[in-house]
């Protein structure tokens, strides 16, 4: 707490200046607050669908540079173990690489899909409009003006001051 705070005057006696000035401040830290959690769900969708095209991008690697050495690997081991026509084994030995490939593929969809439900930014959006309306709809609370306060200061009109951002 500042050694200003406890300066200030509290409750009736505050001027609207004072309270313009701090609802001002209050809705200018919402708002950076609101920016701060619209940055902070972007940056994990964007981590969410680079998991994907990582995901993805194995998937491609694997299919293209592992496909001639495995199937060979592959359709020589099966023909040695079953005894079946060299052809048949390495078509199989093709399956097996596409069943992997697709599980990455699988992966990366689900990371995507992932990504795409977070809709992060427009999480942010509504939630900085709801603060809009709900603060649009405020109506102030009426206040009654003291007499005693009237009476030693019956001259004196209160100005409001004007609240001056330093940003």
């Amino acid at each position: 707490m500042s050694a200003s705070a406890s300066d200030e005057p509290v409750g009736a006696e505050r001027s609207l200046g004072a309270l313009v000035a701090t609802a001002t401040g209050e809705l200018s830290a919402l708002m950076h607050d609101e920016i701060a959690l619209a940055k902070a769900q972007l940056r994990q969708d964007v981590k969410r669908g680079a998991v994907s095209g990582g995901a993805y991008t194995a998937a491609g690697v694997l299919l293209v540079f592992s496909l001639p050495m495995l199937n060979f690997a592959l359709a020589y081991g099966i023909q040695a173990w079953s005894g079946w026509h060299l052809s048949v084994c390495f078509l199989l030995s093709f399956a097996a690489n596409v069943l992997v490939a697709g599980l990455f593929a699988l992966i990366g969809t689900v990371f995507m899909k992932k990504a795409r439900r977070g809709h992060g930014p427009q999480k942010a959006i509504a939630s900085a409009k709801e603060t809009a309306a709900v603060l649009g709809n405020v109506k102030p609370h009426p206040r009654s003006v003291t007499p005693a306060r009237d009476a030693e200061h019956p001259a004196i009109e209160e100005r409001p001051t004007v609240a001056r951002s330093s940003s």
